[in-house]
């Protein structure tokens, strides 16, 4: 580790990381733990070192692992569920069906409502049987916007998407709503 402070760098490639590859929880029972991610969250074992010394199970899905790690004495994290902790987040593209789907599996969730400019979020929350929060949600409606580029706004100034000061096509180039209000983010000075 180096000790110098200038070390941190504010270069977005300053790390040559690809993407996240796990999340790892330790958790009670690794068989009660991995029918759950299989069943409700649709991921598939895979393989794992023969050389680990220690149970536990790997599972691979929707681009991401989980890895699992046995602890007979691990103390549960369950409680009331509270979006504002610790948890994964996964997209999905039907809402509606994922909320049928965790009812009809009798899975505890809450729900919350993000609105920004415009966009508006759904979000599902629930625990894994360890109590490690998952949270649902169609995340990718909001446009991500680096603070760099954009100054900061009152909810009030928000731009909103107007058919006169951004047209939908602009040479050639076709554009969603929300790519839209992203633009007018941008562009549109308050």
């Amino acid at each position: 580790m180096r000790s110098e402070s200038s070390t941190i760098s504010n270069d977005m490639n300053g790390m040559p990381m690809l993407a996240l590859n796990h999340v790892s929880y330790i958790c009670k029972s690794v068989p009660k733990s991995v029918k759950f991610y299989e069943q409700v969250l649709g991921f598939s074992l895979i393989q794992r070192p023969s050389s680990f010394q220690f149970e536990g199970a790997w599972l691979f899905n929707h681009g991401i692992g989980i890895h699992l790690l046995g602890k007979e004495d691990a103390q549960s994290k369950r409680g009331k569920i509270n979006p504002k902790d610790n948890h994964i987040s996964f997209q999905c593209t039907d809402m509606d069906l994922i909320n049928q789907r965790l009812n009809d599996m009798n899975v505890e969730y809450v729900t919350a409502t993000v609105k920004e400019g415009g966009v508006t979020v759904d979000q599902l929350f629930f625990h894994d049987p360890d109590g490690n929060m998952i949270e649902i949600c169609n995340c990718q409606n909001l446009p991500v916007l680096p603070l760099s580029s954009c100054p900061l706004k009152k909810l009030s100034n928000l731009p909103t998407f107007n058919q006169k000061t951004m047209p939908n096509s602009f040479y050639g180039m076709h554009f969603s709503s929300s790519i839209i209000v992203l633009l007018e983010s941008l562009f549109c000075h308050s």
